[in-house]
């Protein structure tokens, strides 16, 4: 449970950085506080967790997506930049599947 858990915060900090960089402060609170849900141990709380997750891959998918274009058009490399942020999606969406588990359903109950 402990590694579920840290996997997310880890996945929660990159998706806080990601909106650092675009300057969107109040979404990078949101998504610091958004582990402090681990803490209230109702079903509902996980459950905004792993909608969190999933819409947190999503997003890096859509950046990569956009970056990849932007790389594209201006004639440099993509490759490397687009495994790094399909990784980090990937990442992301296996600590959301991971919250899904019978530990976490046990400890987290209605």
């Amino acid at each position: 449970m402990k590694l579920r858990i840290s996997l997310y915060i880890v996945a929660a900090v990159l998706m806080a950085a990601h909106f650092y960089r675009a300057g969107s402060f109040w979404i990078v609170a949101l998504c610091v506080a958004a582990p402090l849900l681990f803490l209230h141990r109702k079903r509902w709380s996980l459950f905004v967790l792993q909608l969190a997750a999933y819409c947190a891959s999503v997003t890096w998918l859509l950046a990569a997506l956009e970056l990849v274009q932007f790389r594209q058009q201006i004639g440099r490399s993509w490759t490397t930049a687009a495994i790094i942020l399909v990784s980090v999606a990937a990442l992301t969406l296996l600590s959301g599947l991971l919250l899904n588990s019978r530990c976490m359903r046990e400890q987290y109950r209605s």
